[in-house]
């Protein structure tokens, strides 16, 4: 197919915070360089969602004056609470009994989204180029196995994936290095890893399922900079998250549910699990009142240290959360983003400076494992594995004597490792019983349907479905069979329905109620779900997130 061309010193895939501080710090140190940023949402911030309570070092650094000039609204940290759940009441531990590592004064709630949205203004006044609808639909590779760019998805395909009269096919955007910041098992990520054999050194990535909302709640209810996390119900012992409510800018609650994707029972539906959080007598009384503003979700790595791919290779590095560098415990992976973009870009712009196009920069491997964020993925490296072998309580308290050991200086002398994918983790449905969720009462809780309306989803239902399946029987002669459809349940849009057609049972994809979380690609225990890129511009619009 003939398509358009375009050239840069350097492509960056995704506006997240990896990305764009990726692109700021290149600027900086390489004014002259034609720098271009690819992301899929409609505009930038519009597919971004984090909790979101920031380490504000790496962005210190990036931009030392951000405070004063970016209009960014965010709440400082004011108190921090830590709460055990049962069904009917809760207990808060003191907070000198957690590690220091775990506390978070100094730290901002914000919306990520929103600072997103800046760090794009601050990009493109120095003359970077950012095309917001535009996402990367595949990698080209040379024959030596060179990273030369990316060729763009085609618009205008109908179901059966015909060009229509509007057909405008992907163009091919060549680059001296491409830089991966696309988040989250994404699907050029989990090209090249398989192309380039990007994770022979390192164990298995985990994963969790974030599901989040945020309210406006009355202001007698409003407690500006609480940051607060539980454990404990309403999940068993043996399935690992919890949840975070962070209070901040006018009367905005951010409250969500985490739940490790390397759950057992295929009745979970993490989902419902967040609804039936929020009527918790510890949690409604915030909420009670308020109104709902929004609704989105998003997987989260949760490999760390152990799970790092290869992060450099000829013409191209991983950034961020593409790579995998959110620290579980803390809960953060903001400042991580950050700090890899900004040594990325260091090394990029070495490389041209010495003239070098279509290298392997290893000195941003190098230089990343030995930075702060090194250090901090390397020192909570047994956390999740812990959290895995040993359930909640077992876990959480290795895990909490770990980091007091750390924080006295002592580094244990091992590395536990991952044992298993999180699809694999996924029982039988005859070894587990169906679990009762109660149903939505629209004050606390809520059904799918109404949530996605506050997703802002936006989809060309006559495009390609962009979940599809290497085998078309796998979904009932396996799923449903075997595990009783765990998709219709781990995901949170109701994407997937197991509907009768002719007096059958039959797979039907709602691609339409796609909010790009990614969970049905980590958590298809045949792994026949495959998530590729729809049209640029489709999916979620969030704003708050």
């Amino acid at each position: 197919m003939q398509r358009d061309r375009m050239d840069y010193d350097v492509l960056i895939v995704g506006a997240g915070p990896a990305g764009l501080a990726a692109a700021i710090r290149l600027k900086q140190q390489s004014p002259d360089a034609s720098v271009c940023v690819l992301e899929k949402g409609a505009e930038v911030g519009a597919h971004i969602l984090s909790g979101a309570v920031m380490d504000t070092s790496a962005l210190d650094a990036l931009l030392p004056d951000w405070r004063a000039r970016s209009g960014v609204s965010f709440t400082p940290v004011s108190e921090d609470r830590f709460l055990v759940l049962d069904e009917d009441s809760g207990w808060q531990l003191p907070n000198w009994s957690q590690p220091p590592v775990l506390h978070n004064p100094g730290n901002a709630i914000l919306s990520l989204g929103e600072l997103c949205r800046w760090l794009a203004s601050e990009a493109e006044a120095l003359g970077v180029e950012i095309y917001p609808g535009f996402s990367a639909a595949a990698a080209m590779l040379d024959e030596k196995q060179r990273l030369l760019g990316v060729i763009t998805g085609d618009m205008g395909r109908d179901r059966q994936g015909k060009e229509t009269a509007s057909f405008a096919p992907g163009m091919a955007i060549h680059a001296a290095y491409t830089l991966v910041a696309e988040g989250t098992r994404g699907s050029l990520t989990r090209e090249l890893e398989a192309q380039l054999d990007l994770r022979k050194a390192c164990g298995h990535q985990k994963y969790g399922i974030g599901i989040k909302e945020v309210w406006r709640v009355p202001a007698s209810q409003h407690q500006p900079g609480l940051v607060q996390h539980t454990l404990g119900w309403p999940l068993a012992n043996d399935t690992g998250g919890g949840s975070f409510v962070y209070h901040y800018g006018e009367n905005l609650v951010s409250i969500g549910f985490v739940v490790h994707l390397d759950y057992a029972n295929p009745y979970l539906s993490p989902f419902e699990e967040f609804q039936r959080f929020k009527t918790h007598t510890r949690i409604a009384p915030m909420l009670r009142g308020g109104e709902r503003l929004e609704y989105g979700a998003r997987a989260i790595s949760e490999g760390g240290w152990q799970s790092l791919p290869q992060l450099a290779f000829a013409g191209g590095l991983l950034l961020g959360c593409a790579a995998g560098m959110v620290d579980v415990p803390r809960i953060k992976g903001i400042h991580n983003a950050l700090r890899s973009g900004t040594l990325a870009a260091d090394a990029v712009a070495a490389a041209l400076a010495r003239g070098e196009r279509g290298a392997c920069l290893s000195d941003y491997e190098v230089a990343l494992r030995a930075s702060a964020t090194g250090r901090e993925l390397e020192s909570v490296r047994n956390i999740k594995p812990m959290l895995s072998r040993f359930g909640t309580l077992g876990g959480t308290l290795l895990a909490g004597a770990e980091l007091w050991l750390g924080a006295l200086g002592v580094r244990l002398p091992w590395t536990l490792r991952h044992r298993k994918t999180d699809h694999t983790a996924t029982g039988l449905a005859e070894d587990h019983a169906p679990i009762a969720y109660p149903k939505p009462d629209g004050v606390l809780s809520f059904d799918r349907m109404s949530s996605l309306a506050l997703a802002n989803l936006s989809h060309d239902h006559r495009q390609p479905d962009h979940l599809t399946l290497k085998d078309a029987a796998v979904p009932l002669a396996i799923n449903l069979a075997q595990y009783a459809a765990p998709e219709t349940r781990y995901c949170p849009a109701g994407v997937y329905e197991i509907v009768e057609k002719g007096g059958v049972p039959a797979l039907q994809i709602n691609a339409q109620n796609c909010v790009h979380c990614k969970t049905c690609d980590i958590k298809d225990p045949t792994q026949n779900i495959v998530w590729v890129t729809p049209e640029g511009g489709s999916g979620p619009s969030y704003r708050h997130m």
